[in-house]
């Protein structure tokens, strides 16, 4: 089983299936934008502009199809999630020249660090399985992306 703190940071509102934009700044804003509507975010601006700066620094494009753009702001109280789905692939400057299918936005608080690293290794550890991500791009509904991360476990 996937931790509660897994559990608890990604629900079916915060999950989109297939990604509308086509290059890694619409990306960022369009997953910021998933935050927002959840009703996540004091500011939305300046959430975005503290992901797109942080990707400016470096890719967070990982290998195996993953990238997990993420920033720390006084934007938010605590550590939040969106996840993303790009069946097709994107450019997202992953470390292994592959595109991003998988995308994790977080944002967490300026002053807190531990939750932030805790949640990027917990799903950076269960990604790294070939079948569950071909499981998770095959998947039809966010609650389906959950019950494959929660059957996983950590």
């Amino acid at each position: 089983m996937a931790s509660l703190f897994l559990r608890k940071l990604l629900q079916p509102e915060l999950i989109r299936m297939q990604l509308q934009a086509s290059t890694k700044e619409e990306i960022i804003r369009e997953m910021v934008g998933i935050l927002d509507e959840a009703g996540l975010l004091k500011n939305r601006a300046a959430a975005e502009k503290v992901v797109l700066n942080r990707e400016a620094i470096m890719s967070t494009g990982m290998e195996s199809g993953i990238a997990i753009p993420h920033g720390k702001t006084d934007t938010v109280d605590s550590l939040i999630v969106a996840m993303a789905l790009k069946p097709e692939g994107v450019d997202f400057d992953c470390a292994d020249g592959q595109q991003a299918n998988i995308l994790i936005l977080t944002l967490s608080p300026s002053s807190r660090s531990g939750p932030h690293i805790r949640f990027m290794a917990e799903i950076s550890n269960l990604l790294r399985n070939d079948q569950l991500r071909e499981n998770i791009l095959a998947a039809g509904t966010p609650q389906e992306v959950i019950n494959l991360l929660n059957e996983a476990g950590v």
